[in-house]
């Protein structure tokens, strides 16, 4: 039996001043589709090209999981991982490491949320 079957989605969680910020970041910074934004709640969901979806929204008190900030190692694919935090950069984003090639192959790119979740640009 598998235990999993695929990626569904990523959350994430955000503070009540950055929910805009965010929001801008996700949409036009990264490029995503928007799915929703709910204002009040400062909840929205962008499609992440492949099929998942990345959700993010204000913490509540008491709401269990990782504090806003606190994310880190999720990897989005990049055909060129230099190329893309540059134009990251370009919109408004933030870049936490320039592009590296390990020496086990990939390229990388460690980018930030106005959060500071962090998100790494992958090129295989």
């Amino acid at each position: 039996m598998d235990v999993i079957q695929g990626l569904d989605a990523i959350t994430v969680h955000l503070t009540e001043p950055n929910k805009g910020k965010a929001r801008e970041f996700y949409s036009r910074v990264l490029g995503l589709k928007e799915l929703s934004w709910e204002e009040g709640d400062g909840r929205g969901v962008w499609q992440i090209p492949g099929g998942a979806t990345l959700v993010a929204h204000v913490m509540r008190p008491n709401e269990p999981g990782r504090p806003p900030g606190t994310i880190t190692g999720v990897m989005f694919t990049a055909r060129d991982a230099k190329a893309s935090a540059e134009e990251i950069r370009k919109r408004g984003g933030h870049i936490v490491d320039e592009a590296w090639k390990a020496p086990w192959g990939p390229t990388y790119a460690t980018i930030a949320d106005p959060d500071g979740n962090e998100f790494l640009l992958i090129q295989r």
